[in-house]
């Protein structure tokens, strides 16, 4: 049985470190819904932010109320009331925020606080600091509708945030901001978090939510056929907001995508929506190469795109270098015009950085990714990473259900990405016929 565990556990570890090395010293946001916590998962959003905090990371955590003071309300006979997606903050709705606030608050210390024997939360210590780190505005009158204590985000400490986690403390931000003249007002958590991370120039905005990610079709409900989209540029982000009206109920996909969108053109290079429902989804969301949920990514002056005729000289003059040294089997100018369609590429500034084509078999609902190219300039970057999402995410929409390669130098870069070795014969009819039994590729497969 140990054995087992070794042969899962260590391969599993190894593929962890790279993403622990790279997040290291990065500050990273999280928004949690007041529903997660409602839903009973603090105790193991807690152990595993505390993890995270273990490795390096500097995490400031904003937390949601909105089911505890809709609790609140109800207990005191008052009934909540929005408009334009925005609670209504009358005395007594404030009176339930603040306390729902205080409540939270103590919870969340507290389940920072275990270090019982045996959890994961053993020999831990979290300093979780909480303050007045956001200065607050009135929403005020809006088409009639007075908002009275409802407050948008003015401004944000950055400088106190940023000596707490020097400190190595957990920020802890209630959705609460002050005005200059003490008067407290009732924030949405989405804004708070969404302020915060542009403000503090964040690597990544995490919303844990109810919500699994957005559907690769969103008409329609998830299955095997139709997963999330684990990861959406931000121009095909915006593209998907343009098509619906804008989201004003939290529990949509689209209020969430908004505030990723908003965080992402701010300077916060990647956001995330995630589910609470899926035990570990931080974990799974950061430090696995899939993700749990869908990722929002600003590539700023770096482009994933599929290739045009244009590019077929920027191709030849990257791969060129790979041909001649073995690593690529040979493709002639004619050849590569021929297919162009087949191919997508990795574009800084105008010069093409990587590339990767795409050859479908659908008979056998399988694709070879070929000529997967990353320059020596950028490798290590990750725009080898991007152009194997970017091909998976073409073969699923042609509704196959796997992708294969075949390599002779750079196997265990795809065995750590979860491919799988098999034998040639698996290859499908076609693609066998053109097998160079001479030059003994190894055949690897990654299911979608």
């Amino acid at each position: 049985m140990s054995t087992v565990f070794n042969f899962t556990f260590v391969p599993w570890f190894r593929s962890v470190a790279p993403y622990i090395h790279k997040f290291r010293h990065q500050t990273f946001v999280i928004g949690l819904t007041g529903e997660a916590i409602a839903a009973g998962k603090l105790q193991s959003i807690a152990q595993d932010l505390a993890m995270i905090q273990a490795m390096g990371v500097k995490i400031v955590l904003v937390h949601g109320f909105r089911p505890q003071v809709n609790e609140q309300l109800a207990a005191k006979g008052h009934e909540g009331r929005y408009s334009h997606g925005i609670r209504i903050t009358d005395s007594i709705a404030l009176d339930c925020a603040q306390e729902a606030a205080g409540q939270l608050r103590y919870e969340i210390e507290a389940a920072f606080s275990q270090g019982l024997p045996n959890t994961p939360m053993a020999g831990s210590t979290v300093r979780v600091i909480s303050g007045n780190f956001i200065t607050a505005r009135p929403v005020g009158i809006v088409d009639g509708v007075d908002f009275q204590h409802s407050g948008l985000v003015r401004k944000v400490d950055v400088a106190g945030i940023q000596r707490s986690l020097d400190m190595d403390a957990l920020v802890l931000i209630s959705p609460f901001g002050f005005s200059p003249t003490g008067e407290a007002f009732n924030l949405n958590m989405e804004e708070v978090a969404t302020s915060v991370a542009i403000a503090l120039k964040a690597d990544k905005l995490v919303f844990v939510t109810e919500v699994p990610g957005i559907l690769q079709n969103p008409d329609q409900p998830a299955s095997e056929d139709n997963p999330i989209d684990t990861e959406l540029p931000l121009a095909q982000a915006r593209q998907l907001l343009a098509h619906v009206p804008p989201s004003q109920q939290p529990t949509d996909t689209a209020f969430y995508l908004q505030h990723c969108v908003k965080a992402c053109q701010g300077g916060v290079e990647r956001s995330h929506i995630i589910p609470f429902a899926v035990d570990g989804s931080l974990l799974l969301e950061i430090y696995v190469h899939d993700g749990i949920g869908t990722m929002i990514v600003d590539e700023k002056l770096e482009e994933v795109r599929e290739a045009t005729a244009d590019d077929v000289g920027g191709i030849l003059q990257l791969i060129e270098p790979f041909e001649k040294d073995g690593t690529l089997v040979k493709r002639d100018r004619t050849e590569i015009e021929r297919d162009i369609s087949n191919y997508t590429i990795v574009e800084h500034d105008g010069v093409i950085f990587g590339c990767a084509a795409l050859y479908a078999y659908p008979e056998a609902r399988t694709a070879e990714m070929a000529a997967l190219t990353v320059s020596p300039q950028s490798q290590g970057t990750g725009d080898g990473e991007k152009l194997l999402r970017r091909i998976e995410q073409r073969a699923r929409l042609l509704g196959l259900d796997s992708i294969f390669v075949l390599t002779t130098r750079t196997m265990h870069w795809f065995l750590k990405r979860g491919f799988k070795p098999v034998d040639p014969e698996w290859l499908p009819e076609a693609r066998k016929r053109k097998y160079n039994w001479d030059r003994r590729s190894q055949v690897l497969v990654r299911k979608l």
